[in-house]
C-alpha cells in the first residue's frame, strides 16, 4: 500500500500471521485471523469468529477503539467494484441495530471478491 493510497483512505492487505501476531490479545483462545487490511493506520480483522475493526484515534494514536462485530450481527453486505476512473472498491455492511452501514474503501491491489467471499463464508454459516 502506498503513501497515496493511505492518505486517500484505501485499505491494502496485510499478512494474517503478521496480523494475528500484532493483535494477539484481542484474540480469543484458538481464534485465528483468516484475512487483514490496513486502512491508513486503522485495521479490519476477519477472524473466524468475528469482524474486528482497529481504530487508531488521535494524533499519536496512542487511543484505540476496538470495535468486534459477531458475523451472525451482520445482516446484509455489499460491494463496489473498481471502475475506470473511480480508482477504489468499497465494502459496506450493515450489522443488526444500527441504520447506517459500515463502510471502508479498498485500492485495486484487494481482491474485492475475496473480500466478500470471506464475509459470505462466515455470515452464511
Amino acid at each position: 500500500m502506498g503513501l497515496i493510497d493511505g492518505i486517500m483512505g484505501n485499505a491494502g492487505r496485510i499478512d494474517p500471521a503478521a496480523a494475528q501476531q500484532e493483535y494477539g490479545r484481542l484474540l480469543g483462545q484458538g481464534e485465528q485471523v483468516h484475512a487483514a487490511y490496513l486502512l491508513v493506520r486503522d485495521a479490519l480483522l476477519f477472524t473466524d469468529r468475528r469482524l474486528i475493526l482497529v481504530d487508531k484515534q488521535g494524533i499519536t494514536g496512542r487511543k484505540v477503539s476496538y470495535h468486534s462485530i459477531p458475523y451472525r450481527a451482520i445482516t446484509h453486505f455489499s460491494v463496489e467494484t473498481a471502475g475506470t476512473f473511480d480508482l477504489d472498491a468499497e465494502l459496506m455492511i450493515w450489522v443488526s441495530g444500527s441504520h447506517d452501514p459500515i463502510s471502508k474503501r479498498f485500492n485495486r491491489q484487494v481482491d474485492i471478491y475475496e473480500v466478500q467471499g470471506i464475509l459470505s463464508h462466515f455470515v452464511a454459516v
